[in-house]
């Protein structure tokens, strides 16, 4: 099983959430990756200057294996989108907490309340199989 980093939070849906100030860096986690295979194609259903709501699908990846959604960890205004996913979607499997990173927001509230820390994110993929 897949190291996790202490320096981001993590949602029950397998997504990473790093604070710098108010904007929230947004991606999927390396469990995610594992579970998914080489991903194919990272599709956007919002753009710059868009509310997302916490909870609520913003995009799209697709996989060898499946296509799933990706859920906003926190509600705010999009700041960026990685737009070199389009180019190469691969980025998601090579560094998935770096150049791999989906989204940007703006949080209403970036003390991310609710999010797991590393540890209880651990116990989580352990504990869901």
């Amino acid at each position: 099983m897949s190291e996790f980093p202490t320096n981001v939070k993590y949602t029950k849906d397998h997504e990473w959430a790093k604070t710098a100030g108010k904007e929230v860096t947004v991606g999927i986690t390396r469990f995610a990756v594992e579970q998914l295979g080489d991903v194919t194609l990272v599709n956007f259903d919002v753009k710059e200057g868009d509310e997302v709501a916490e909870g609520k699908a913003f995009g799209t990846i697709e996989s060898v294996k499946t296509l799933s959604d990706l859920y906003a960890p926190i509600s705010g205004t999009v700041k960026r989108l990685n737009t070199e996913l389009d180019k190469k979607p691969e980025l998601v499997n090579e560094d998935c907490y770096g150049t791999g990173w989906m989204i940007v927001i703006e949080a209403k509230d970036a003390a991310l309340p609710g999010l797991m820390d590393a540890a209880a994110y651990a116990a989580h993929v352990k504990a869901s199989g």
